[in-house]
């Protein structure tokens, strides 16, 4: 086949759980034999690099602004599409189902992953919610196939949306780093600091894992890895409160090699997202055969299916009572850390989740 993934960043990852899709599965389909284009918006991308890991890069603009960026791009990568040159399209997030209409036009059919509900996230106005709204009754009228990463999205599609999607999660079978340089760079020391890896945003909650933090006895580090362009207030407040408490590290955005150094090293993992499906960073933590302390909401909770340590922002147990009980508990801490890890390797492997979308795209190819 001859692949075009469109609707994100691009690659090299260097953002969220779009552009790791976008990697992870390019990369897999170009060893299976297929071609693979990933559309990259031109702020994201690497100067003078026209391809990764096998993937041709095309590199496009985008309006740099948050309620535009996205579809800006995705516009542009819809009427840069050829048939001649292309077999199927897999488009990433809700957001740009508007655009599908100009892939049909190409000749081209769509497989679109939908992600979470994005409409739920609190950056949103009322007018921003509406349109995340409409693109879901769009998604489920103008896409050839639907894609859901958590059987809790699939679930809502069919039941309030009336459309079967096609399950397939994010995989968590990262390789094992060969290094610590990140771990020096920071002054870390393996096995005995906690990870939270989020972009900045409201529904993830950095501030309130932040605040949190400050009743966890003892001097093991937090290093909450992430950030985000458009919320300045935010990280002004994730800043104030790691002023405050010296143990937590912010060393911002971390990917590659860097980043799994961190997430290997880790002594444990903190989840505190409210909004989304399958979130990689959750499955590449249980992966690398870490405990997780996970936000307890039906995503999440299915995703650890009884493996890790939830907790309540505002109920019971808290953050901070889970941190303390389990820091001072490292057997259980271990015990749990392998389970999760193989959970991942029954159910969230990189190569099975190629193997799926190979499947379901050539399905397109072939109608």
């Amino acid at each position: 086949m001859r692949v075009a993934i469109l609707g994100t960043r691009g690659v090299p990852a260097s953002y969220s759980g779009f552009e790791t899709l976008a990697e992870e599965l390019g990369t897999r389909l170009v060893a299976r034999g297929h071609e693979v284009t990933v559309y990259t918006r031109r702020h994201m991308a690497e100067p003078g690099l026209a391809s990764h890991r096998g993937m041709a890069i095309r590199v496009l603009p985008a309006i740099r602004a948050k309620t535009v960026e996205t579809l800006s791009h995705t516009a542009l990568s819809c009427l840069d599409l050829r048939r001649s040159r292309l077999d199927v399209v897999l488009m990433c997030n809700a957001a740009n189902a508007p655009l599908i209409p100009l892939v049909h036009a190409r000749g081209l059919r769509v497989a679109l992953n939908v992600d979470g509900l994005e409409r739920k996230r609190r950056k949103w106005s009322r007018l921003g919610q509406a349109y995340y709204r409409w693109c879901e009754t769009l998604s489920v009228r103008l896409a050839d196939t639907l894609i859901t990463d958590a059987e809790v999205m699939r679930r809502y599609y069919r039941r309030a949306r009336g459309r079967e999607s096609v399950m397939i999660p994010y995989g968590g079978d990262l390789p094992r780093p060969g290094g610590q340089a990140a771990l020096t760079r920071l002054g870390l020391t393996s096995g005995r600091y906690l990870l939270y890896v989020s972009r900045f945003e409201p529904e993830n909650n950095p501030d309130r894992v932040a605040a949190a933090y400050r009743d966890v006895p003892g001097e093991t580090p937090l290093v909450m890895v992430g950030g985000a362009p458009y919320a300045p207030e935010l990280v002004g407040r994730v800043r104030a409160l790691a002023d405050a408490d010296r143990r937590i590290v912010l060393p911002g955005f971390v990917y590659g090699e860097a980043y799994r150094e961190l997430l290997f090293g880790a002594q444990g993992y903190i989840q505190a997202t409210e909004v989304g499906g399958t979130h990689p960073a959750l499955v590449e933590a249980m992966g690398a055969g870490k405990v997780v302390f996970f936000l307890d909401n039906p995503p999440n909770r299915e995703v650890v299916g009884g493996v890790g340590a939830p907790f309540q922002f505002g109920g019971q147990p808290t953050l901070a009572a889970q941190l303390t009980a389990f820091l001072a508990a490292p057997e259980t801490m271990r015990a749990l850390g392998e389970a999760a890890c193989h959970r991942v390797l029954e159910r969230y492997r990189w190569d099975d989740v190629a193997i799926a979308y190979e499947s379901l795209l050539e399905g397109l190819c072939r109608t």
